[in-house]
């Protein structure tokens, strides 16, 4: 049986998710702990009834994981509503965190169906695609900063928007090592990473993300995205306009931030 107040905070939070609404912050201890935070955001996502286009990987940089004293990412569903274009506009508040540079794959929706555990022998059966995306990044709750994995997991992972670059057919590319680049040229702003800072390696936190939906039991009817992780970190947004994002042999992607 649910709780009832732990329920009408889902309820508000689901609101302001799907009306594109601010509210006052839900209570710290359903977000503090990652384990209470999971099962919030999963309460949260089983009232949702719109299209789902993926998951995404969270809290994939290792650094941060042990600042804030993690021991692993955590997924977060990806509704379609919220998927978007080449250069399409996201438009952004003062709770918005900040913008990422990622790899994504579109996986094969028979991975549904495939019974034995996926590993990195078996994975690269199900990638279909490989493309640079920018996921913009904040609350749907009038907070700043993050003091847990907790604050990002209960706030839908804190995805706003993602905006998907051209996707290459998935030819076995490898992911390791590679410059990665976000920049805001109007106001001279450059941020450069590397995909090795993403849980390792992109590849890596994707197999997280399948192995967490095997584990859960999730299934989708079509294929399906799954973003892997800022390779840049969560980048300021110092102004509006177009940023540009690039990762060496995989490609380009550009939001207009407005």
């Amino acid at each position: 049986m649910i709780n009832k107040t732990l329920n009408k905070y889902a309820n508000r939070i689901v609101n302001a998710f799907l009306k594109n609404k601010i509210i006052s912050p839900i209570p710290s201890k359903y977000t503090k702990k990652i384990l209470e935070a999971q099962k919030f955001r999963k309460l949260c996502e089983s009232k949702i009834k719109k299209p789902i286009s993926g998951f995404k990987a969270a809290g994939t940089g290792i650094p941060v994981l042990k600042k804030l004293k993690e021991k692993e990412p955590f997924y977060a569903t990806v509704y379609k509503h919220n998927v978007l274009k080449n250069k399409k506009s996201v438009k952004i508040n003062k709770f918005t965190l900040g913008i990422e540079l990622e790899v994504c794959y579109l996986i094969n929706k028979n991975f549904f169906n495939f019974e034995p555990k996926i590993t990195k022998k078996n994975i690269k059966k199900f990638i279909i695609y490989i493309a640079p995306c920018i996921e913009v990044v904040g609350y749907r709750q009038k907070k700043k900063g993050i003091k847990s994995l907790g604050d990002l997991c209960s706030d839908f992972g804190a995805n706003v928007k993602f905006v998907v670059g051209a996707k290459k057919k998935f030819k076995n590319q490898n992911v390791s090592n590679l410059k990665t680049k976000i920049s805001n040229i109007k106001i001279n702003q450059h941020v450069v990473g590397n995909t090795n800072t993403v849980y390792k390696n992109p590849m890596n936190s994707l197999l997280f993300v399948l192995k967490k939906l095997q584990k859960d039991k999730i299934s989708h009817e079509k294929d399906f995205y799954v973003f892997t992780g800022s390779s840049v970190g969560v980048v300021p947004i110092l102004a509006k306009g177009i940023y540009k994002g690039s990762i060496d042999k995989i490609g380009s992607v550009s939001a207009r931030i407005s």
